[in-house]
């Protein structure tokens, strides 16, 4: 029985691509139009596991992203890189000057806003998926309209590009997690980083007291952010990423932060696969 892999979006799309590159070619995946029915699949059982965009080079980190694992107590077992090449498509036999809107994620149309401008002509519309976008174009035989997606779903959904590589940086890389129901044992010499959540009192120097303690213990901080609780007005969650060269290091900080911290919460340990 084939591995069911849980994706945002349909074949064709980023997330395919990363199931892909991740598990190999022999899997089964569940197309998902929003990251809420990816998170259901992988709760449900439907799927073994799931595959989430977390964050992006130039757009930041996907905050709801880290707000749905902690929620739902899912687990990060691993991560994925995946160098994104976006590109403008549409119906064969077309010209840019044909389009009249562009349809498209947000993100993808976030990443590509320096092309977009020189066309101030065309409409932009934000859509679920790249991927479903072209070939939702190809089914219906939309002229006039263009999406923004991989060279893959070109092909797949038989359209033209009409230019391509039209992201703004051309080091545009967004970083995948893995997640899962449940823990996924990885030995200790194999993990060096971790995604963490805590919350502190609201006082002067707690933020900065944890910092320093992670400073201490050689934790390398890769991102973090706040999320205020809506339940408890003025207070906030801390989803912080971490990495470090020996485990032990990362042990003592964490026993150190679970004292600190009002709450403290371990989303995953993995292995950091940053190129």
């Amino acid at each position: 029985m084939r591995t069911k892999i849980a994706i945002q979006g349909i074949i064709g799309s980023f997330h395919h691509q990363v199931a892909q590159e991740y598990f190999g070619n022999d899997i089964e995946v569940d197309e998902c139009l929003s990251f809420e029915e990816l998170v259901d699949s992988v709760l449900s059982g439907k799927s073994n596991q799931a595959v989430m965009a977390i964050e992006n080079s130039i757009a930041g980190p996907i905050i709801p992203n880290y707000a749905l694992i902690d929620k739902n107590n899912l687990h990060i077992v691993g991560e994925h890189y995946l160098d994104i090449h976006q590109n403008l498509m549409a119906l064969k036999g077309q010209k840019i000057e044909d389009i009249q809107e562009v349809h498209s994620h947000p993100m993808a149309l976030l990443q590509c806003m320096e092309f977009l401008k020189k066309h101030p002509n065309i409409k932009l519309v934000e859509d679920k998926d790249t991927a479903e976008t072209a070939r939702r174009i190809h089914e219906k035989q939309l002229k006039g309209i263009a999406a923004i997606a991989s060279k893959t779903a070109s092909e797949m959904y038989d359209l033209e590009i009409l230019a391509p590589e039209i992201q703004t940086i051309n080091n545009n890389m967004t970083r995948f997690v893995i997640i899962n129901k449940e823990e996924k044992f990885v030995e200790e010499d194999e993990i060096n980083r971790a995604s963490i959540k805590f919350e502190l009192d609201h006082k002067r120097g707690s933020l900065a007291a944890v910092l320093n303690v992670m400073s201490d213990c050689k934790l390398n901080l890769t991102k973090i952010q706040s999320l205020p609780k809506i339940e408890t007005p003025w207070k906030y969650s801390f989803f912080v990423d971490v990495t470090f060269d020996k485990y032990e290091d990362y042990a003592k900080a964490k026993s150190l932060l679970e004292i600190m911290a009002e709450y403290f919460k371990v989303l995953g340990e993995y292995k950091n696969t940053k190129p």
